[in-house]
């Protein structure tokens, strides 16, 4: 199989199908992994509790970890080693809306642009606070003699 036809099962097309079909029988390390990325893995986000995601986790990472492919492995250990961030996106699910954060990107962003002048990151900052926080402007910036 090369590269390119390593993709999701609904997305292969007709020749990858009947390619991948002859290649199952001959139980390959290199199928077994991908079986093990796209078809297995893929059910992962479809769990809505985080009680059962965190029960499909555990053996999903040992089988990965005992097919000895190391590319497979690496995968493996990395979401071990970050399973309470995954498992998290379970806990919050539908919680936040990231409209706020998208808000405030749009508000910052010409701000920072504007900054460009600025001599040092604290004026920056405070712009950044001002248009933020929606706080007031001080009437002037420097005091005249």
């Amino acid at each position: 199989m090369t590269r390119r036809s390593l993709k999701r099962p609904e997305n292969l097309s007709d020749h990858q199908e009947s390619r991948l079909a002859e290649l199952l029988p001959y139980n390959l390390r290199s199928v077994r992994a991908y079986l093990l990325k796209e078809e297995e893995f893929h059910l992962f986000w479809t769990y809505l509790s985080l009680y059962w995601a965190g029960r499909f986790l555990a053996p999903w990472c040992t089988k990965a970890l005992r097919l000895r492919i190391e590319p497979v492995r690496k995968a493996a250990r990395m979401l071990h080693a970050h399973r309470a961030f995954l498992l998290n996106g379970f806990r919050v699910k539908g919680q936040f809306s990231s409209g706020v954060v998208e808000g405030f990107n749009t508000k910052a962003k010409p701000t920072s642009r504007k900054s460009f002048g600025f001599r040092t990151y604290h004026a920056m900052e405070i712009a950044l606070y001002h248009v933020l926080g929606a706080l007031p402007e001080p009437e002037s910036t420097h005091r005249f003699c």
